[in-house]
């Protein structure tokens, strides 16, 4: 095992399209190439030839009340000819420890292929998502029309989509930092990215005050006995106020010669169910979405904010980074926070991975407990912490990284 250069770059993208069963698409690599840090990846080579892999991508993070340095773990994979070594658990747990050594990220977020995987690494599920197959016959939106809308292709309205995205990201727990590289990443439409269906297209929402309001999508035809059954893939919807996203929703169910809309990431509190006349034809399924490891506890509680003050001991175990293991007194309200060390008597005891889970206030800590997962040491302790955690709007992941 060694740090990545960017000699390794064509190795590990043959080796991650072939753990994920993708045909080799130069255009992809070629955009993957720009957002790729070689010298936060982790190789492991046999004979010269790299069979598993781990990065960590540099990017910001929204939590609640705050926006902190998270490290954005991609790429791992480990071929299929060197599987039961134990190589991916030598990878995880020294790209934990780097990050830790580094003081600069206090946790580390991705998005698991496997769901059974990454909790054995102290990765909690910290947000959830609905995954929408929606009827758009039957999910007309409630909602007027306001303001008007302007579509084209992406790139010419990228400067526009990304200003409403950064004045959305700071107050959305979950959301990371776009730069231009990310952005052009985010809109590249290769044909391997677009699985039959058509270009990707883009509309935005304009008010008397600009534009305050995106979406992104494509559309693949079909036709069952000369009726239209087309579908509309949805990217993403982003709006900063409830008439520019009423009329972005509106617009995607309506799209001519569809019947079908799929969203995938939709957050648990998305007001679209609240919008449309029949719930039910959203088609709405709970999946996971960011797995969040808490790799700095004094540093990851300190940072973020809490909607209720709170003074809890917090007594942590961490098989991997011992230096989280132990009690972990937490003052902190909607302002300021620290978390220190204490030897005073705990209040809950968790496992590292729960407190991953909780962190970004979606899962509850009383949720927590009635899994089992969490024990109250002090009467009164658990209702507080829940009050504590939670936050105004669930925190939500509209992108795979």
């Amino acid at each position: 095992m060694r740090v990545g250069t960017a000699e390794d770059f064509e190795a590990v993208s043959r080796l991650v399209q072939g753990a994920f069963h993708a045909d080799p698409d130069p255009e992809t690599v070629e955009i993957e190439r720009g957002i790729t840090e070689p010298d936060r990846a982790l190789v492991v080579t046999d004979d010269g030839q790299v069979v598993a892999h781990a990065e960590a991508l540099t990017r910001d993070l929204t939590v609640p009340g705050n926006v902190i340095p998270a490290g954005h773990v991609t790429g791992v994979a480990v071929a299929a000819t060197h599987r039961r070594r134990r190589l991916l658990t030598r990878l995880m747990r020294h790209q934990l420890r780097d990050i830790y050594q580094a003081q600069r990220e206090p946790v580390a977020v991705l998005w698991a292929s496997e769901a059974r995987i990454y909790p054995r690494f102290g990765y909690g599920l910290a947000t959830e998502r609905l995954s929408m197959e929606i009827n758009g016959r039957e999910a007309a939106v409630t909602a007027a029309r306001s303001g008007r809308l302007r579509g084209a292709e992406p790139a010419a309205l990228r400067t526009e989509m990304a200003k409403v995205y950064e004045q959305l990201r700071p107050s959305s727990p979950g959301w990371s930092s776009r730069d231009e590289r990310w952005w052009n990443w985010r809109l590249a439409d290769s044909q391997s990215r677009r699985g039959g269906a058509a270009e990707l297209r883009a509309a935005v929402h304009e008010s008397d005050a600009g534009v305050d309001g995106y979406a992104v999508w494509r559309a693949k035809g079909d036709w069952v006995a000369e009726l239209p059954r087309g579908e509309v893939w949805v990217t993403e919807v982003v709006a900063t106020n409830p008439a520019a996203y009423a009329s972005l929703w509106e617009f995607l169910l309506g799209i001519d010669l569809t019947r079908t809309t799929r969203y995938r990431f939709g957050a648990v509190d998305e007001p679209l169910v609240h919008l449309v006349h029949n719930p039910r034809a959203l088609g709405a399924r709970l999946v996971d979405g960011l797995w969040l490891r808490v790799v700095d506890v004094g540093a990851a509680l300190s940072a973020r904010r809490y909607a209720a003050g709170v003074d809890l001991v917090l007594e942590v175990t961490d098989p991997i980074l011992e230096e989280n293991t132990g009690r972990w007194r937490l003052v902190g309200d909607g302002s300021t926070a620290s978390c220190t060390r204490t030897d005073a008597p705990a209040d809950l005891s968790c496992a590292v991975t729960d407190l991953g889970a909780v962190y970004l206030g979606g899962p509850s800590w009383a949720t927590l407990a009635a899994a089992g997962r969490v024990r109250e040491l002090r009467r009164g302790a658990l209702a507080a912490a829940t009050a504590a955690f939670g936050w105004h709007r669930a925190p939500s992941s509209i992108e795979v990284f």
